[in-house]
């Protein structure tokens, strides 16, 4: 069965990341069509990026390394849930992906994103670094706006178009996380 996991992007204190995530996870675990887990960034505490070598080479040397490339390799494709900081993704969420190369590799991708136009931005910074990780980044997104997918901009009350929107964004990573299987295997 197909494994998708669904990185929560985000440490900081009162996240709002974690109830969108949370959202993504339960709306997943009713498909039948591949198993989704979550992946909380604060589960792994990495120290800013602090390998000797680059993650291209595949030399990990840190024990959390370890640990988070063990994780990564063992799913088929992601949804990254990502706050918008300064019109980008978080530090947190670009340290653990500078982290390793080939465990992201043949794998697809596609974004929920949260901010004041939806995390936009972040979501095309994310997009440039999926294509130099070899990563398949799906078209379709969930943009999640802190003025009317959040009451007081801190309690989530996605609209229903935003559930629509992340079947789609579903639909997509399951289906190229499907196709891009080979490519994992050779």
């Amino acid at each position: 069965m197909t494994r998708i996991g669904i990185i929560l992007g985000s440490t900081r204190p009162g996240r709002n990341g974690e109830a969108v995530a949370r959202w993504v996870l339960d709306v997943a675990r009713q498909r039948s069509d591949a198993e989704f887990e979550l992946i909380d960034l604060l589960d792994y505490k990495l120290p800013h990026l602090d390998e000797a070598y680059p993650p291209a080479m595949g030399q990990y040397t840190q024990p959390h390394t370890l640990r988070w490339a063990e994780t990564i390799a063992s799913f088929d494709g992601f949804v990254m849930v990502t706050p918008e900081y300064n019109h980008s993704t978080s530090g947190a969420l670009k340290n653990a992906i500078d982290f390793l190369y080939a465990e992201w590799n043949n794998k697809a991708v596609g974004f929920v994103s949260y901010g004041s136009v939806g995390g936009a931005r972040a979501v095309e910074h994310l997009r440039l670094i999926a294509g130099e990780l070899q990563m398949a980044d799906v078209r379709s997104q969930v943009a999640l706006s802190l003025f009317t997918d959040f009451e007081n901009f801190s309690v989530f009350t996605p609209n229903q178009h935003q559930r629509d929107a992340l079947g789609v964004t579903l639909d997509q990573v399951v289906a190229w996380s499907t196709a891009l299987a080979p490519l994992r295997q050779s």
